[in-house]
């Protein structure tokens, strides 16, 4: 028998690969966390992380459990829509970095669409440096996006690590400005790629700028030059750039989920009320659904 808390504190341990960042994502200490985790492996009969003085991995064990795990919270939920017998009604404005585009996103606001159709969901997919300013703005209610660095709030959902990508094909040149394939401002991997080639005196020259994750990845596919994007979620046809390269190395990268403001105000922006209160719990069952979902929304 596996208890629904265990399996939620599982999947926020393999989510941040920290027993710490766990505790601060579900409120609860450390200690209480690895005893859930113990409790589940326990219940399951085998060790589900490998735990070193270096971090903290899942087993193969673990793996199998993300897609168990995933699947009985699902049903706990659908079971728990069923019988609070009052549908959740209102309006959710959802924001997506680019970077999900081609990840399980679509199905997990397939399975959240089935479960409360009476949310008006409305999706807009941009870059994350815009999602941030819209956010802020009161414009959207949720969003699932990079984390900021000038906006370091946000509900982690991962972290993961940026690379250089290209087409297999592809051979740079060292004696000639790296070809960039980029967003354009404020996309935040625009702007830590373009950092930290500076810092590191790389030269580079923009070949294609598209405000569409498609648009970039046509453009690498037919090996215009290479482009920064999440080692996690690396779109079919691309490939990493090999280390002899000699690239620089683009550190790491946290895609969080925030809230919009809930200041109550009503100048048609800012629902009140019970307009309010069905938008935040909208907003909260969607994150829910998020947070449960595969590690990471890979495609």
């Amino acid at each position: 028998m596996f208890e629904p808390v265990h399996l939620r504190t599982f999947l926020a341990v393999a989510q941040t690969l920290s027993f710490t960042q766990a505790g601060h994502r579900l409120g609860l200490r450390q200690s209480t966390v690895s005893q859930h985790v113990r409790r589940l492996e326990d219940a399951a009969g085998r060790r589900l992380f490998s735990r070193d003085t270096h971090g903290v991995e899942l087993t193969e064990d673990g793996e199998a459990m993300l897609g168990f795990a995933r699947t009985i919270l699902e049903a706990n939920e659908r079971a728990a829509h069923w019988f609070r017998g009052t549908p959740l009604r209102g309006r959710l404005r959802f924001g997506a970095s680019e970077d999900f585009v081609l990840t399980r996103l679509p199905e997990i606001l397939e399975g959240f669409r089935r479960e409360n159709p009476e949310v008006d969901l409305e999706l807009t997919v941009e870059l994350s440096g815009t999602l941030h300013e819209r956010l802020a703005a009161g414009e959207l209610d949720l969003v699932l996006a990079k984390r900021s660095g000038d906006r370091p709030r946000g509900h982690l959902v991962w972290r993961d690590r940026l690379v250089w990508i290209g087409a297999e094909r592809l051979r740079l040149d060292p004696d000639r400005p790296l070809p960039l394939i980029a967003f354009p401002p404020p996309g935040i991997t625009r702007a830590r790629a373009l950092e930290v080639l500076e810092r590191h005196g790389r030269p580079w020259r923009i070949v294609c700028t598209s405000g569409s994750l498609n648009g970039l990845v046509a453009a690498a596919r037919a090996g215009l030059g290479v482009m920064a994007h999440a080692r996690g979620v690396i779109p079919p046809g691309l490939v990493r750039v090999p280390d002899r390269a000699g690239l620089p190395d683009l550190g790491p990268v946290e895609f969080v989920l925030l809230h919009g403001r809930r200041d109550g105000r009503r100048d048609g922006r800012h629902p009140g009320g019970s307009a309010q209160a069905a938008t935040r719990a909208a907003a909260e069952r969607l994150a829910a659904a998020i947070l449960a979902g595969p590690v990471p929304l890979t495609p």
